[in-house]
C-alpha cells in the first residue's frame, strides 16, 4: 500500500498553528495622538473633536463639544490670537485651517438659534465665590456650575464682562455678543452680583462659602513720569478704553499720541481716530520687530491711517505738543538714547505702558503670597491659603482672554476637587501628532476661507466690527480642511492597503481593529495611514 501524501497525514486544523501572524517582529496598533491645535490652546479646547463635527453640519454637537472646555465660543472666535492656528499642521501643506473664524461661527449660530447649556451634575451642596467677572471667573463660575456647585459672582463694576467690557474696543468684539454669552452663564444659575466690589476676600469667605476664586483684571494701569505743562494732556490707556462704556467718550483731540507698544497702544490710537482724530501717533521705544502687539493688529492699524514713531521716546509734554528723543539701537540690540529731540504737535497723550490688578482685597491673608505684583499659585490655582484659589491676570503676565479662560477651568477643577477632598490630577497627555507622521499627499488642496474685512472708511469713522464671519458654507468648507492630525477618521486606507485582509472594520463611528493571526507586521498601513493613527511596536516576545 502506498503511503499517503504528506499533505493529507496531517491533522485536520493543524495548519492554524503557522498562521502569518507568527511571522511578526512588530506589530501595528491605532493610537490617538495629540493634535498640534489642541496642544496649543491655552483655553484646553478639543478643538479637533469639534472640528470633526462641524465638518459633518452637525453644529449644536460641534458647539456642545466646544463649550465643555470653553463657555464663551462667539467671544473666542473674535479676540482670540489662535495660537491653534500657528500649530496647525496644514500650514505646511498650503495655509492654517481658519479654526478662530469657525468657532466664531460655532458661538453666533448658538447665539442665533438659542442654545443653553446643560448638565447632569446633582448639586453637591457646596457654594463657591468668584471675585470678577472676567473671562477668567465667568469660566470658573461656568464649570463650577457644571459640576454641580452653587455658584456666586461678585463684580465691582455695573456691568460683568471685566477687561472684555472695559478693555476691548467695540470695533473687535461687538457689546451684543459679549452681553449674550454673559446672559447664557446667568441662565445657567450662575449668581451674578454687580456693584459690589470686595474689600477683604476672607470677610467674603465667611458668608458661608466653601472656596473662593479671585479673578480680578488687571484694571490699574502703570504710570510713568513725564513732565506735563497740563496734567489734564496725559491720561492713561486703562481710563480712555473704560471711559468708551460710560456715558461720554473721553475727549482726546484732534491730535493724540499714544505711548507703548502693546496691543492696548493700538487699541487706543485706533480708538482715537473713530473718535475724530485726525492724527494718532504711536510713540515706542525699540523698533518693530520688538513690539509686542501681535503684527495683524500693526497692519489694520496702519490701513487705518496710526502712523508709528519707532525708537522713541518722550521727554516731555508742552501745552500744544510733545518732545520725543531719538533712539538707536547699541550692539547688543538695546535702545539707547541719542541726544536728538523732535516737537511732535498733540492734544493728548495717552500711556499704554501696561496694567496691574488691583490686589488690596487681599491684604493680611495668611499664607498668601505677592511676588512682582502676581498672586502666586501652585500647579492647582490654589494660592498659599487653603481654599482660596486665583486665575488671569493676578497670576500671569500673559494677559489674554484664552489664557484667562483656560486658568478658569483648570481652576474649577482642582476647587471641585478640593472640596471632595482630594488632588486634581490632569489625565496624561497623548504623544504629539507632528507633521512628519502624515502622508499630506491623500488630502486634497483646499485654499483658507479669508473672513471679509470692513472697509477702511467705515472702519475710521465707525465703531462697526472690523472682522466679518463665515457663512455655513465657508465655515463647513473651512472645517472639513482639517487634517484630522494623530487621530483615525476612518477613510478606510489601511483596510484597502492591508495584503493579509488583517484590518477589521468595527462600524460607523467604531473604527477598526487588527486580526493579530494574519498580521505580519509589514507596515504598510502604518506608512500609508494619512494622519498617522497607526504605531509599529516591537512584537512581545
Amino acid at each position: 500500500m502506498m503511503d499517503k501524501p504528506f499533505a493529507i497525514t496531517l491533522d485536520p486544523g493543524s495548519s492554524l498553528a503557522n498562521r502569518t501572524g507568527s511571522w511578526r517582529t512588530f506589530r501595528p496598533v491605532y493610537v490617538d495622538r495629540l493634535p498640534p491645535c489642541n496642544a496649543a490652546c491655552p483655553a484646553g479646547e478639543n478643538i479637533q473633536g469639534w472640528l470633526f463635527h462641524a465638518e459633518s453640519g452637525e453644529y449644536e454637537a460641534a458647539w456642545r463639544t466646544l463649550v465643555e472646555h470653553n463657555p464663551l465660543p462667539a467671544i473666542m472666535g473674535r479676540v482670540c490670537y489662535h495660537p491653534c492656528e500657528g500649530a496647525c499642521n496644514r500650514q505646511h501643506l498650503d495655509a492654517a485651517v481658519g479654526i478662530n473664524a469657525v468657532e466664531r461661527f460655532l458661538g453666533d449660530e448658538a447665539i442665533r438659534r438659542g442654545w443653553r447649556f446643560s448638565s447632569d451634575a446633582p448639586p453637591s451642596g457646596k457654594r463657591v465665590l468668584v471675585i470678577g467677572s472676567g473671562p477668567a471667573g465667568l469660566s470658573c463660575a461656568y464649570h463650577l456650575r457644571r459640576l454641580g456647585h452653587a455658584v456666586t459672582i461678585d463684580e465691582a463694576a455695573a456691568q460683568a464682562g471685566g477687561m472684555m467690557r472695559y478693555g476691548i474696543p467695540k470695533y473687535r468684539l461687538p457689546r451684543d455678543i459679549l452681553d449674550a454669552e454673559i446672559a447664557r452663564l446667568i441662565d445657567f444659575g450662575i449668581e451674578l452680583r454687580l456693584n459690589r466690589k470686595v474689600s477683604d476676600v476672607l470677610a467674603a469667605k465667611a458668608e458661608g462659602f466653601d472656596a473662593v476664586f479671585l479673578g480680578v483684571g488687571a484694571h490699574i494701569a502703570k504710570r510713568a513720569y513725564i513732565p506735563a505743562g497740563d496734567a489734564n494732556k496725559v491720561l492713561d490707556a486703562v481710563s480712555v478704553l473704560h471711559g468708551m462704556e460710560e456715558a461720554g467718550p473721553p475727549l482726546l483731540g484732534r491730535r493724540v499720541v499714544v505711548y507703548g507698544g502693546g496691543n492696548t497702544a493700538l487699541d487706543v490710537a485706533r480708538t482715537a481716530r473713530r473718535l475724530g482724530a485726525e492724527e494718532a501717533i504711536i510713540v515706542y521705544r525699540r523698533t518693530r520687530e520688538k513690539m509686542p502687539a501681535h503684527d495683524f493688529e500693526v497692519e489694520e492699524a496702519l490701513q487705518e491711517g496710526i502712523t508709528f514713531k519707532w525708537l522713541s521716546t518722550i521727554k516731555e509734554a508742552g501745552e500744544e505738543d510733545i518732545l520725543i528723543e531719538k533712539m538707536a539701537l547699541d550692539e547688543k540690540g538695546f535702545p539707547q538714547p541719542t541726544g536728538e529731540f523732535e516737537r511732535i504737535p498733540a492734544d493728548s497723550v495717552v500711556l499704554a505702558l501696561g496694567q496691574e490688578a488691583d490686589l488690596s482685597l487681599l491684604q493680611n491673608v495668611p499664607g498668601l503670597s505677592i511676588e512682582q505684583g502676581l498672586v502666586k499659585v501652585d500647579a492647582t490655582m490654589m494660592t498659599g491659603h487653603a481654599g482660596i484659589f486665583a486665575g488671569g491676570d493676578m497670576v500671569g503676565n500673559e494677559r489674554t482672554v484664552t489664557v484667562a479662560v483656560g486658568h478658569g477651568k483648570k481652576a474649577a477643577r482642582a476647587i471641585d476637587a478640593w472640596l471632595k477632598g482630594e488632588s486634581y490630577v490632569p489625565a496624561a497627555k497623548h504623544e504629539l501628532a507632528t507633521f512628519e507622521r502624515l502622508n499630506t499627499w491623500y488630502y486634497s488642496d483646499a485654499p483658507k476661507t479669508v473672513r471679509p474685512v470692513l472697509d477702511i472708511i467705515r472702519r475710521q469713522s465707525t465703531f462697526d466690527e472690523v472682522l466679518g464671519g463665515l457663512d455655513e458654507g465657508n465655515a463647513l468648507f473651512e472645517a472639513r480642511r482639517c487634517l484630522s492630525c494623530g487621530n483615525c477618521f476612518e477613510c478606510d486606507n489601511c483596510y484597502g492597503v492591508c495584503p493579509d485582509n488583517a484590518v477589521i472594520k468595527l462600524g460607523p463611528g467604531q473604527r477598526f481593529r487588527f486580526n493579530y493571526d494574519y498580521c505580519k507586521g509589514c507596515g504598510i498601513c502604518a506608512a500609508e495611514c494619512p494622519c498617522g493613527a497607526i504605531k509599529m511596536v516591537p512584537e512581545e516576545i
